[in-house]
């Protein structure tokens, strides 16, 4: 059985702690590969390499760790099926849909190609008297990130691109139920030229992370993650004066208005709703229909499709979306469906009775749709994480924007309309971070920025974009003046530039 160790110094090495987790197959139900449990030793051990390299890295010139990072894009595409099929047999997604992780991972590495720009200072000639000033940006030194089980491409190079760009060094910790892609992730780093010790991967559960946690050498840390580890990891890291930025659940809302194109819609909600079996932050999980009318033929054009989605594995090409992540996960939706019923809500589609024939122990669930959901209920409140869609009828518009800015979520949000008015009202007064007009998943390209605010977001920047450049480096500002000869004599007050 294949086993997962760690990735300090350049190197995989085995882990030391004696304690291991099972990364399953989800497609099948069969364990297929053992990773290693870091203790708090390990995670010491890496940082200590992390922090003997950083200096040396740091001063390199940017336009030649710009070039690493070119060299990696290119490295990353060359391999870009093999990752494919690893992530997809390790999360469950479907290959497809593991191609799109990487893509839009490789994506903010290219856009930290641009670091010989991105970190330039600004320049004042003449501030005051023989006076200029001047502001730099600086590494931070060693920093980490702590990524989900569901973007294990994607969000570990949202992290590590920019801030080894920015001349840092990065400890990485991974979900634990899928580290094969990070792991060749970092090799494939080393093998751009990135000096060892300046990308570290340890695997492991809450002892690393809390080891990360405590670890005085390390100055900042990125999270994505569920809402109640996300608030944890950023109120634990703010009290030993770490920045932090954290990213947590959501409960991301499809507006749709009467005069919407019905077949594009129901298009954008399948999709959103159910790719990757719905376990994506940015996944529509709630679809709210303005009207009487506009709802019934929602439901009308819905439910045949949500009845005719293809489950398949995780490498037939044809399957809408393959098995969840684990058993767990499984069961924790088939929970959530069962308390929907209670509370009173249409279960318009049932997919808890789906098989998969020939993979009977594998992490499978059909397509589930909820009609008359109200705001009151736990299935509308909190975050599924599954292929389930939710249908909140909404009188008006008024009341229809009022949902997503009223709920304690705030990732992602859309709306479906062909009136621009109504689209532009909506972007500027929604109560939510990320908006999509007439596009169902609103994730920012990579020069963008992207985050979500109240309980989906804590820290005041966001990922990527020209955030990230700001996060991973600190501000020093210069003011100089050389003598000119004339002595002015000693100043007590506060220096003005008059």
């Amino acid at each position: 059985m294949r086993s997962v160790g760690h990735f300090i110094g350049g190197k995989e090495v085995k882990g030391t702690s004696g304690r291991t987790a099972d990364v399953f197959e989800p497609m099948t139900g069969e364990v297929q590969a053992k990773v290693a449990l870091a203790s708090k030793a390990e995670v010491r051990a890496a940082v200590e390499n992390a922090r003997a390299a950083q200096g040396e890295w740091a001063a390199t010139n940017p336009q030649r760790r710009a070039r690493v990072m070119m060299k990696f894009v290119e490295l990353v595409q060359r391999d870009y099926d093999k990752l494919a099929e690893l992530l997809a047999r390790e999360h469950g997604k479907t290959v497809p849909d593991a191609k799109g992780d990487i893509q839009r991972g490789l994506e903010v590495a290219e856009f930290a190609c641009g670091i010989p720009h991105l970190m330039k200072g600004e320049y004042t000639e003449g501030a005051g008297p023989g006076i200029d000033i001047y502001s730099l940006r600086q590494p931070l030194g060693v920093v980490a990130g702590i990524t989900p089980f569901n973007f294990p491409a994607m969000i570990p190079m949202w992290k590590f691109a920019p801030a080894i760009a920015c001349g840092n060094a990065f400890i990485l910790k991974p979900s634990e139920r899928d580290p094969g892609v990070p792991m060749k992730l970092a090799e494939l780093m080393i093998e751009a030229g990135l000096p060892p010790g300046i990308l570290n991967v340890v695997n492991g559960d809450k002892e690393a992370v809390d080891a990360i946690l405590d670890d005085p050498d390390i100055k900042a840390i990125g999270f994505v993650g569920s809402t109640p580890i996300a608030q944890y990891i950023y109120e634990r890291a703010a009290q030993t004066g770490k920045r932090c930025q954290c990213f947590g659940g959501a409960k991301n809302h499809a507006i749709v208005m009467p005069d919407a194109d019905m077949d594009q819609t129901v298009d954008a909600l399948i999709g959103a709703g159910y790719g990757s079996a719905g376990e994506r932050c940015m996944a529509v999980s709630v679809a709210v229909p303005v009207g009487k009318t506009t709802a019934d033929r929602l439901m009308e054009k819905l439910i045949p499709r949500v009845e005719s989605l293809k489950i398949g594995t995780s490498v037939d090409p044809s399957a809408d979306y393959g098995p969840l992540v684990t058993r767990e996960a499984v069961e924790k939706v088939k929970n959530y469906i069962d308390i929907g019923i209670k509370e009173g809500a249409t279960l318009a589609v049932d997919g808890r009775g789906f098989k998969m024939q020939g993979y009977e122990k594998g992490f499978y669930l059909g397509g589930s749709l909820f009609d008359n959901v109200t705001k009151d209920m736990r299935i509308y409140k909190e975050e599924i994480f599954g292929p389930v869609l939710s249908v909140v009828r909404a009188h008006d518009y008024h009341e229809a924007l009022a949902l997503p800015s009223e709920h304690d979520y705030g990732n992602g949000v859309a709306i479906f309309t062909r009136d621009g008015d109504a689209a532009r009202d909506f972007a500027a007064k929604v109560n939510v971070g990320m908006v999509g007009i007439n596009v169902p998943i609103p994730v920012p390209i990579a020069y963008y920025t992207f985050g979500g605010w109240k309980k989906s977001g804590f820290g005041d920047l966001n990922q990527h974009g020209p955030d990230s450049i700001r996060f991973y480096t600190k501000t020093k500002t210069v003011t100089s003046r050389w003598p000119s000869g004339v002595k002015e004599g000693a100043e007590f007050s506060i220096p003005t530039m008059k």
